[in-house]
């Protein structure tokens, strides 16, 4: 079964175009379910279901989060599925495994004035201050994800329409837009800046490590927690919570849902659809500033008018 699994990695990579991260998460929930079933005796190729129960049950005992369990289950259906077409097995046992039900939590974001502060803190005339300020700059002016950003060339970049072309998850193309403060910073970060981290070979990407390199994820996390660390706030702020925080915005600031989707990268509304929840503060606002009953006119009517 190790060689099916190692298949299944390549076709994900190769053919379904997935990325590492999701690939690696594939992998460890893949070798985490054989490494179960071999402790258990459990015939992979003729597993029953009620065997299948049973790891189920093993996940629910683990305490594992919901979304933990749904991602290990999911990645075992593909994995069966994919034996399946390969006429590895008869049938695909997990089809029929349904996935607990999702919790509903309400994505987190930063206010304005914590991301003015934050936005504060690298100082522009140094090099890496200058690629840090960018890092949030792009991150809360487009949305990307923070893999999307540690991989964008620099051929990417439309400079005169302030557009980047972005691949995204199954290496799916779309275009995202960023604004002034973002251009500023980005231009003076590749006509001043940039050149300080390329040692002695050139480098495509936009954003650079301290050795030259393409920045990876880990990195920029840390850029960030380190930016955290020497601000007030008391939030703990992630690549992934910028993001929320440009789609919460965009809608509170009146951006239709479909925009903000295709903006994301989302293939489907149901996930953009989160942020909905977020921005009823401002729904009810307008709703009381607008609506002629939603507030007592008292002018008018304590002088008995109507």
């Amino acid at each position: 079964m190790k060689d099916k699994l190692q298949y299944f990695l390549e076709f994900l990579k190769y053919q379904r175009n997935c990325s590492e991260h999701t690939i690696k998460n594939y992998e460890i929930d893949l070798k985490n379910f054989i490494s179960y079933c071999d402790n258990k005796k459990i015939d992979l190729i003729k597993i029953e279901y009620y065997e299948v129960k049973q790891y189920l049950m093993y996940l629910h005992e683990s305490k594992y989060k919901k979304t933990t369990v749904s991602r290990k289950i999911s990645s075992i259906r593909s994995f069966y599925k994919y034996l399946y077409k390969k006429n590895y097995i008869d049938s695909n046992i997990f089809e029929f495994v349904p996935l607990p039900k999702k919790e509903k939590r309400l994505p987190k974001y930063v206010n304005y004035n914590d991301l003015d502060v934050l936005f504060s803190i690298p100082k522009l005339n140094a090099a890496s201050g200058c690629r840090d300020r960018l890092i949030l700059e792009l991150l809360y002016a487009t949305g990307v994800r923070v893999s999307e950003l540690s991989n964008i060339k620099i051929s990417d970049i439309n400079l005169k329409n302030k557009t980047i072309k972005i691949f995204g998850k199954g290496n799916k193309e779309r275009n995202v837009c960023y604004g002034d403060y973002c251009g500023d910073i980005l231009n003076i970060y590749i006509k001043e800046k940039r050149n300080e981290f390329i040692k002695n070979n050139n480098n495509e990407y936009l954003i650079l490590s301290n050795n030259g390199n393409k920045i990876t994820v880990r990195s920029i996390q840390n850029i960030i927690h380190k930016l955290i660390k020497e601000t007030c706030i008391k939030k703990n702020i992630t690549p992934h919570i910028l993001r929320h925080t440009f789609a919460t915005h965009m809608l509170n600031e009146g951006c239709d849902i479909l925009t903000v989707q295709e903006l994301l990268g989302h293939s489907s509304l149901d996930t953009t659809q989160v942020y909905t929840h977020v921005s009823n503060e401002r729904l009810r606002s307008v709703y009381l500033n607008s609506h002629p009953r939603a507030k007592k006119q008292l002018k008018g009517e304590n002088n008995g008018q109507k």
